[in-house]
């Protein structure tokens, strides 16, 4: 039995487990969720009820986003956080677009080595335990966007998500099932057992789950800011976690944390202005990148889903995922980022002419792969009355990041030191890479391909969107675009739409079950390209303002069993 509609007063908040019964094997298309004050987006229809009772509290879409970003950190443990970290795109109604880089960064005592034995990889110590920990920016990230944008008392913000905690929430099916699977990870760790079973079994539907002591490190945060997190008792928790078990993160590391205002990165695409993530994310530049290159094709005559478009698309993927290997990394660290070349019209013109529309490219294992990118992530997708807008894409890495809950502060770490590269010189072609923009050092940020975006057209927006899915995230969020501008679908329709990816290497397309017809696989193939199934691609969360009516229509996707729309 899908869940009933939750109704707070005056708010229609729609979970995704109400529109997964009864699908199809392939995503149907159908309307969107339609409001015309507010509309919040997210992967908990909980955190996006909590957005949206700001809004219709007066506040804007940034005082939204915190509130459903810290409610997140409550509902949605496996990507949720105050533990990780994650980007934020802001477009004020009328007013210039700005980013918020709160990227966790790596400890004092990191080196480009430190994931070495004997001069051989660790891949384990790389991507799981302590050493993996990154220093988080969520809290210094969201207490900056709400400095500079907010309008609702902080604390009132946070307030939510304390409740939540505190007086507990029913577990759903999906969460239910996602805690369980995480079960034989967290004995390793005694708090993560403790605050995610009861005395060891699993939780069930319509249990009730309680996180004290994620409260009262709540209720820190909502009374002193950064300060109750970064300083105090949680650093000092967080310390003495990291000194037992050999884990680098120090109460300077957290002193040290800035969360950064960066540049947003603009592009243009069919008269549409586009916003998106500047680095350390690779996304907005490697989206912009893709978008200037197929601008030069008439994608639309053919059709979506088309074998030519999806050969276009596809090779366009492919050049931008290999630049993306060769040039990026944390800005502070590499002064010299060739930004406006590789977003710039003339550079994709030149990429355009190396792409042959019959025949496939071949990649190149002696070319540049990149680090891998685990997808558990989280995207939401805020527009309040005055359509103001944010696209926020927040992250702990893998699925319930490190495993990893702080003793006594009851929130996740991340694991997110996974994401710099395993070590100088170690290119393969399994997917290793050794290149040096993305080598671990003190303070650096690790490269990211989250993608939160935001459209406008002749000063008005238009688009909101981003999605999970580690390396996966820039190719959702660039098919969700191109569902919108160049097929025409609404919200629904572009979320719903099969998915394919290519990162250059492995050499292949990575295409949904049923994302693609049989006769455009084999048309595909008779162009030399090798297509790999994969269950699903992404969770898109998608809001686009109908320039006839007026009103927003959100796109919910059903890939994910939770999450939901709020708004009115």
């Amino acid at each position: 039995m899908p869940r009933p509609l939750r109704l707070v007063p005056s708010v229609l908040v729609l979970p995704v487990s109400l529109l997964v019964a009864a699908l199809p094997s392939a995503f149907a298309g159908s309307a969107p969720v339609r409001a015309s004050v507010g509309l919040v987006i997210s992967q908990s229809d909980l955190a996006s009820a909590a957005g949206f009772e700001v809004i219709r509290a007066g506040g804007n879409a940034i005082d939204a986003a915190v509130a459903t970003a810290f409610a997140l950190a409550v509902t949605h443990p496996t990507a949720g956080n105050i533990g990780g970290g994650g980007f934020l795109v802001y477009r004020p109604s009328g007013g210039e677009p700005v980013a918020y880089d709160f990227r966790e960064t790596a400890p004092a005592g990191s080196h480009p080595e430190m994931w070495l034995r004997d001069g051989r990889y660790d891949r384990e110590a790389h991507h799981q335990g302590h050493r993996a920990v990154g220093v988080p920016g969520s809290v210094a990230g969201l207490h900056l966007a709400w400095r500079e944008h907010g309008s609702q008392p902080w604390a009132a913000l946070v307030a939510p998500a304390i409740r939540l905690a505190r007086e507990g929430f029913e577990v759903s099916h999906a969460l239910a099932r996602s805690l369980a699977g995480q079960i034989p990870h967290f004995r390793r760790y005694p708090a993560s057992l403790a605050q995610f079973t009861k005395d060891g079994a699993p939780y069930t539907p319509g249990d009730v789950l309680r996180q004290p002591d994620l409260a009262r490190t709540l209720e820190r945060i909502a009374a002193e800011g950064p300060a109750g997190f970064y300083a105090g008792e949680t650093a000092r928790l967080l310390e003495q976690e990291m000194l037992a078990h050999g884990g680098l993160v120090t109460r300077a590391d957290l002193a040290a944390y800035a969360a950064k205002r960066r540049p947003v990165v603009r592009g243009t695409y069919r008269g549409y202005d586009v916003y998106s993530m500047s680095p350390p994310s690779s996304g907005g530049i490697a989206l912009i990148q893709m978008l200037n290159t197929l601008e030069g094709w008439d994608l639309r005559a053919h059709g979506s889903g088309s074998a030519r478009n999806v050969h276009l698309i596809a090779e366009t993927m492919r050049r931008a995922f290999a630049d993306r290997a060769r040039h990026l990394g944390d800005p502070d660290f590499l002064p010299a980022l060739p930004v406006a070349r590789l977003t710039s019209k003339a550079y994709a013109a030149e990429l355009r002419r190396t792409i042959d529309p019959e025949r496939a490219s071949v990649s190149s294992p002696t070319t540049l792969p990149w680090t891998g990118e685990a997808l558990e992530t989280t995207h939401l997708s805020v527009v309040d009355a005055r359509r103001n807008a944010v696209a926020l894409t927040t992250t702990l890495e893998g699925g319930y990041g490190s495993r990893i809950v702080v003793p006594g502060a009851g929130f996740l770490l991340n694991n997110e030191m996974g994401d710099f590269n395993a070590g100088p010189g170690l290119t393969d072609a399994d997917g290793l890479i050794g290149t040096a923009p993305n080598l671990a050092a003190p303070g650096k940020r690790m490269l990211s391909s989250m993608s939160p975006t935001i459209l406008a057209k002749d000063g008005r927006l238009f688009m909101v969107t981003g999605s999970p899915g580690g390396r996966t995230i820039i190719n959702t969020v660039l098919l969700t675009i191109l569902n919108v501008v160049d097929f025409g679908m609404n919200a629904q329709e572009a979320v719903d739409a099969g998915r394919f990816h290519h990162q250059w290497l492995p050499d292949r397309i990575n295409v949904e079950r049923f994302g693609l017809s049989p006769d455009t696989w084999q048309a595909l193939e008779a162009r030399g390209h090798r297509l790999h199934e994969v269950a699903s691609q992404g969770v898109a969360e998608v809001i686009v303002l109908n320039p006839k009516t007026g009103e927003l229509e959100g796109g919910l996707d059903r890939r994910a069993a939770d999450g939901g729309a709020a708004g009115r």
